[in-house]
């Protein structure tokens, strides 16, 4: 059967009727299903933050029932014989709203005379969220210079290749659940679906096969989902539902939409005596299960200012509830938004001292003599390489010819601009980090690798591949670290039913932690197999090793016999072996970082642009990418993953809006008006690599997925800036559109006037 739900028009609204008799009767129609027919059988659920002292959730249906808090959300769902009847079927549910005042925005949130749009809660604000370190007020007090803004990001959404989709069959016969579906972490579900349904865990499966792109934006918890599945158990169907392009934009999660007050004290040396940061965000009507509704404010607090050395900080956050769709988990998860404060305010810092922003850059970044240490927002600093990717970043871009490039052009009338953008990248989050949340979720990741008797290696991985290569990337650590050829190395993961117990594909960690687990169970699996071959040998196992699939010896690589021909014996001729004999030719894996909140990924990036000033439009004429991510195991799957995040910050910083009216509705929910960038808006982006291998692992690396859109933001705005800078107009609200452009500049030429 296939599903498709009937959403919401209004913001805020009471539900005065549903008639949907009509849709019922439609032939090839086989339930019209409400929030009153289906909430029941479903517990609800809430953000996962509530052990944060102040935090407020209220608890999420799987559909609206008395009223709806959000334009989009569901309010029936008609389940078909195809997709085609369900929509047409759809079109005959009148729903009869009473529209309630809409709390649009995060500044009407924290209005005491806004009323809360849960009235259990009792006002708007989720959480407020505070952090201090040494003398701020001082510091300030006393600074030679002190810059300021304020930054405004409006919201954006993910735009996967692949919309969301799910699948599910219950059979009512052994009271199992089987769901395919397009997420990130398999057994997140197989554990959010067995203690909300109220099915045993191990009558749960999951499977998330190949996915086309998932962002984050496919690691949450959304309620039409979760129904498709409670609609499976309540008609014993399996039932089917993928999300369009227009649904899309009004059901899948959102990101950003902050105001952020910052300013930065310096001393006439160059040095950063001081830091503040104030956070206003709006999070949507709920919380987002699993993951918290919090994270993008705390992520900016604890993240500002990182790479630099200082010791007084001050940061406040405050997430609210308002009438839009919720914000979730998306690449970079706030560490953008830090790293666009940080660096824009280091820009303008430079600037008041009248010195050159990389120099000033030199001057600031905490050193390696430094480490490890703590940030004054709490980040844990080790093995970062600030310096080095600077100064490989002012090598491959051509620094300093660009400057003189840029000066030489505005003689003639030409606005470049130059931004360079310093970052962190926290990864594979361990217990110490993730635990405290109460949040479900591994942080753990398993490999089991068997040896056929054919010779072939197959691995099963609890990681998931979103199409970053990280099932390729595993094969490889496989092959190299057992010796065995790569075609004859079989991966496959994200099966909650085989695969062994593991988070999947979030916060890079597929090689960080997969990748770990995947060497430890080759090492392993190696092991094993040398020390059957040396039984048949009558050998030592220290003789022996295994090159391109063949048992050689080891001081001279002579093939001795095919590892095929271990594995037939192991298998089938036991009887020729001593009793005594372990053979273990499946071995499983695990690793976590157990005394690590995260591995520590860094990096530095530039972008050269022009700025039409006549008509605001913006070119992107290049950009430069340095990274330490640690090992490097894949470089051009590596390339690519900083390519493809650098394009997706180029978007959130000149293209990309959800744009809402005031009662709520959004305004621009379709691909013809909702931009992204093409390919013709993509300048050339080279990559280069530092190597800070993760000390505490063998494998040594430690995450890339996020880092290119982290860094991106943070050089496009501080170019954008640059590029302006003759005018005395400064661009603080992303993203840059050309009217956007437009206005700083009139209101910098007003002031001149």
């Amino acid at each position: 059967l296939h599903a498709c739900f009937v959403r919401s028009p209004y913001a805020h609204a009471k539900i005065l009727e549903i008639a949907a008799d009509e849709a019922r009767a439609c032939p090839g129609v086989i339930a019209v299903l409400t929030g009153a027919d289906i909430n029941p059988l479903c517990a609800p659920f809430e953000g996962v933050a509530l052990n944060r002292p102040g935090h407020k959730s209220q608890p999420q249906p799987l559909m609206a029932a008395d009223h709806v808090v959000w334009q989009g959300q569901p309010v029936a769902a008609i389940v078909a014989e195809s997709r085609a009847i369900a929509e047409d079927a759809a079109e005959l549910v009148e729903v009869d709203y009473d529209p309630l005042p809409v709390v649009s925005d995060a500044d009407m949130a924290v209005d005491p005379q806004v009323a809360a749009i849960h009235d259990e809660l009792g006002d708007n604000v989720a959480f407020d969220f505070s952090l201090r370190a040494g003398e701020p007020e001082q510091a300030f007090a006393e600074a030679a210079h002190v810059v300021e803004d304020t930054f405004r990001f409006e919201r954006q959404t993910g735009v996967t290749l692949e919309p969301r989709g799910i699948l599910a069959q219950f059979d009512k016969t052994d009271g199992t659940l089987t769901v395919t579906q397009s997420h990130q972490s398999p057994f997140q579900m197989q554990d959010f679906f067995s203690r909300h349904l109220g099915i045993p865990e191990h009558k749960v499966r999951v499977v998330a096969p190949d996915v086309g792109g998932g962002f984050g934006l496919k690691l949450n918890v959304y309620c039409d989902e979760v129904a498709v599945a409670t609609i499976s158990m309540l008609l014993g169907r399996p039932v089917k539902f993928a999300a369009d392009r227009l649904e899309s934009f009004v059901s899948d999660i959102h990101c950003r939409d902050h105001r952020i007050s910052a300013k930065l004290a310096v001393d006439d040396a160059g040095r950063i005596s001081a830091m503040e940061v104030d956070d206003l965000a709006a999070v949507g009507a709920f919380g987002m299960a699993y993951r918290f509704n919090v994270a993008e404010g705390m992520m900016t607090i604890t993240s500002s200012g990182a790479p630099y050395s200082f010791d007084n900080y001050k940061a406040r956050t405050r997430s609210t509830y308002v009438n839009k769709n919720m914000v979730g988990m998306y690449r970079g998860v706030g560490i953008p938004l830090a790293c666009v404060v940080t660096e824009v305010l280091t820009d303008f810092a430079a600037d008041a001292l009248g010195i050159d922003t990389v120099e000033f850059k030199r001057r600031t970044y905490r050193t390696p003599e430094s480490l490890p240490c703590k940030t004054p927002g709490g980040n844990q600093l080790d093995n970062v390489s600030f310096h080095r990717c600077l100064d490989d970043l002012v090598a491959v871009m051509d620094y300093d010819r660009l400057r003189r490039e840029q000066a030489e052009l505005r003689e003639k009338g030409i606005y470049r601009g130059i931004g360079i953008s310093t970052f962190i990248e926290p990864t594979a989050y361990g217990p110490p980090y993730y635990g405290p949340t109460g949040a479900r979720i591994s942080v753990q990741d398993g490999c089991t690798i068997r040896l056929e008797p054919s010779g072939v290696l197959r691995c099963l991985t609890s990681i998931t591949d979103q199409g970053q290569g990280t099932l390729t990337g595993i094969a490889q650590i496989i092959a190299e670290e057992s010796g065995f050829p790569l075609d004859l190395v079989s991966v496959s993961g994200g099966d909650s039913a085989t695969s062994p117990y593991g988070g999947g594909a979030w916060a890079s960690r597929g090689m960080a932690i997969g990748g770990e687990a995947a060497l430890k169970a080759a090492r392993l699996l190696k092991q094993n197999i040398l020390s059957v071959a040396a039984s048949i040998m009558q050998a030592d196992p220290s003789e022996l090793d295994i090159l391109d699939g063949e048992i050689v010896r080891a001081t001279t690589s002579d093939s001795v016999m095919a590892v095929a021909e271990v594995a037939r014996i192991g298998y089938y001729r036991q009887d020729t072996l001593p009793e005594d004999l372990d053979i273990q030719f499946s071995v499983t894996q695990s690793h976590v970082p157990n005394h690590q909140p995260y591995y520590m990924a860094n990096g530095v990036q530039g972008c050269y642009l022009e700025i039409d000033t006549e008509s605001g439009f913006i070119k992107l004429l290049g950009h430069w990418a340095v990274d330490d991510c640690g090992r490097v195991i894949n470089p051009l799957q590596v390339d690519e993953q900083v390519r493809g995040g650098i394009v997706q910050g180029i978007g959130s910083t000149l293209f990309e809006e959800c744009i809402y009216s005031e009662d709520g509705s959004l305004l621009n929910g379709t691909l013809a008006e909702y931009l992204v960038p093409m390919a013709m808006d993509v300048p050339d982006i080279i990559v280069k690599h530092v190597e800070s291998p993760e000390a505490t692992t063998m494998l040594g690396a430690k995450g890339v997925g996020e880092a290119g859109l982290i860094g991106a933001m943070g050089a496009v705005w501080v170019a954008v800036n640059d590029a302006v800078k003759p005018f005395g107009a400064r661009l603080m609200h992303q993203p840059f559109t050309p009217e956007r452009v437009l206005d700083a500049l009139a209101r910098a030429r007003a002031v001149d006037r």
